[in-house]
């Protein structure tokens, strides 16, 4: 079915990364074109980070800022200053999506090539960062790392380029999702167990119930939707420019609701 929407921001490149603050308003980012900027309902659109590109992940930080991807995992805080949480791994490129977990630390996704150059994609991997001094690797040889979630019970990570979202459960158990479009870019949670994920080429957005299948796609023609957050009843979806549209943030009619994204403690 086709999406019921609003355009709150556009002009863009490629807009990723959406998070919804405490007063409700919207974070996101220009990967392509750099910088991270804040929507507000009453005062529109404002840059909070100038110029930094590779931004494909980002998560609000408790003690305010927000946690960036791109070269490296880094806390730009309120007063503007940079804190380093993680650095790239040898042979790392830089990082893509990542989010907060539930108990405030950071699932990053680590690329090992430079997209959109047209190169092939090497495998990279997922990183649960606990504090500046300490990382582990909780999921390998993912080709190209994209969105990743934390619903409280399970951790969820995009390869793009598989086309898959492997679901590693609080027990240990791991389980693979193969999206019959070919494509898994950014997903967020919705407060019924389901699981919303982003693609682009199909200009739409798909719900997966818990046992993987897709229940719901939600058509948005014109658009390429990167990412998706939610704030109750409320949906924001970032896109990507294309022909006929710029890179924008859509607020849309998702019919249900779901939870603001966790906040960074460490």
């Amino acid at each position: 079915m086709n999406a019921t929407y609003e355009v709150l921001a556009d002009g863009y490149q490629l807009v990723e990364a959406p998070r919804v603050g405490d007063d409700g308003a919207v974070f996101f980012s220009d990967a392509l074109a750099g910088g991270v900027y804040r929507w507000t309902s009453g005062g529109g659109v404002e840059t909070v980070v100038p110029k930094r590109r590779g931004v494909g992940g980002m998560a609000l930080h408790r003690d305010g800022g927000v946690v960036v991807s791109g070269r490296d995992i880094t806390h730009v805080q309120p007063d503007g200053t940079n804190r380093l949480l993680f650095g790239p791994p040898e042979g790392a490129t830089g990082f893509n999506d990542m989010c907060a977990t539930a108990d405030g630390a950071v699932l990053a996704g680590a690329l090992r090539f430079m997209p959109f150059t047209g190169v092939d994609p090497v495998s990279g991997e997922f990183w649960h960062i606990t504090s500046p001094s300490h990382a582990e690797i909780v999921l390998e040889d993912v080709l190209w790392a994209n969105g990743v979630g934390d619903d409280g019970e399970r951790w969820c990570c995009c390869d793009y380029a598989r086309g898959t979202v492997t679901e590693l459960a609080r027990d240990g158990s791991e389980r693979v999702y193969t999206m019959a479009s070919g494509e898994a870019d950014g997903l967020a949670f919705d407060d019924h167990d389901g699981m919303w994920v982003a693609q682009p080429r199909h200009h739409s957005l798909v719900r997966l119930d818990r046992d993987g299948d897709i229940e719901r796609t939600l058509d948005l023609p014109g658009h390429q939707p990167a990412s998706v957050a939610f704030d109750g009843d409320t949906m924001y979806v970032t896109t990507i420019a294309s022909e006929s549209t710029s890179g924008a943030l859509l607020r849309v009619d998702a019919g249900v609701s779901g939870p603001r994204h966790h906040k960074v403690t460490i």
